[in-house]
């Protein structure tokens, strides 16, 4: 499985985004895809996450409210919409595919390169 993550960019304080993450391969229906971010001298924490199929979802405490994450299982495609974004949001947002666990960072075995988000006050 490949990741392509796209969508980053520069936005003001209360701006909104919303990031891309094409799949190409196949994804098993009972594994999670996730957003993570990670800023400059900071660990690598999760955000969202959602099941390939069925309708669990999972944002961490920081964004909910704020983020949403959808996915397009025809389009092998997930989406992170964000929205009343912060200057604290700024930061490296990969995608990631393939774990039976939505917020462990270390048990998913496929990343995409990181798309920057930089949210100026």
């Amino acid at each position: 499985v490949q990741l392509q993550a796209s969508g980053g960019g520069l936005v003001q304080a209360g701006g909104s985004l919303r990031l891309s993450c094409a799949a190409s391969g196949r994804i098993s229906s009972r594994y999670f895809m996730g957003w993570f971010r990670q800023a400059p001298g900071k660990e690598r924490e999760f955000v969202a996450a959602i099941r390939w199929r069925g309708s669990n979802k999972y944002h961490a405490d920081s964004v909910k409210g704020r983020f949403t994450i959808s996915r397009d299982a025809a389009k092998n495609t997930m989406s992170l919409q964000m929205n009343s974004l912060k200057p604290e949001d700024t930061a490296v947002y990969f995608c990631a595919a393939g774990s039976l666990e939505a917020a462990t960072a270390t048990s998913y075995p496929y990343w995409g390169q990181g798309t920057l988000v930089t949210v100026s006050s």
